[in-house]
């Protein structure tokens, strides 16, 4: 596994695309704004948002949907060679199945240090610590891509957020 912040021209097309469905999303009932693509050699094989409220289904997160959509399309449970860019770090559940599906890549926005607390487990559980434990030494990551542009289609670490609206507290 390597971490790197350099972001290529490609990175930056793509998180840009993302931003746009995590932007659509947030004015769609039942769906919050995280927008996920899944890209391989320049193509999208599938783009997603969350969609956990409107499909009453807590695995709908905007990564596991895309997972979804690109297997299927290309009938097959193995990503690899793919980028999945998510304009929020992947929860666990998103991080194990993009580890699963064997995508080569994530390409994150907004850390979880951007935003509220609500977003992720209640434990600290980072990214980097299943990636690492799952052995992937295949498996790269880039983080901060347009971060303060991502970190911005949600609430702020300090916000005081409305009770009906938290999610994982």
């Amino acid at each position: 596994m390597s971490i790197s912040r350099g972001a290529t021209a490609a990175d930056t097309h793509f998180m840009r695309e993302a931003i746009r469905i995590a932007s659509r999303a947030k004015r769609s009932p039942g769906c919050a704004p995280i927008g996920c693509l899944i890209v391989r050699e320049g193509e999208i094989l599938a783009a997603a948002s969350n969609e956990t409220l409107r499909d009453c289904d807590p695995t709908a997160h905007a990564e596991i949907v895309a997972i979804r959509a690109a297997t299927t399309r290309l009938q097959t449970t193995a990503l690899r060679g793919a980028t999945l860019y998510s304009t929020l770090q992947p929860c666990g559940m998103c991080t194990m199945a993009s580890i699963w599906a064997r995508i080569g890549r994530i390409v994150v926005g907004a850390g979880r240090h951007q935003v509220h607390r609500m977003y992720f487990e209640s434990r600290h559980l980072d990214t980097l610590d299943f990636i690492h434990d799952a052995f992937r030494d295949d498996l790269t990551v880039t983080s901060g891509v347009l971060s303060d542009e991502c970190a911005a289609l949600y609430y702020r670490p300090d916000d005081k957020v409305p009770l009906e609206e938290q999610a994982n507290i």
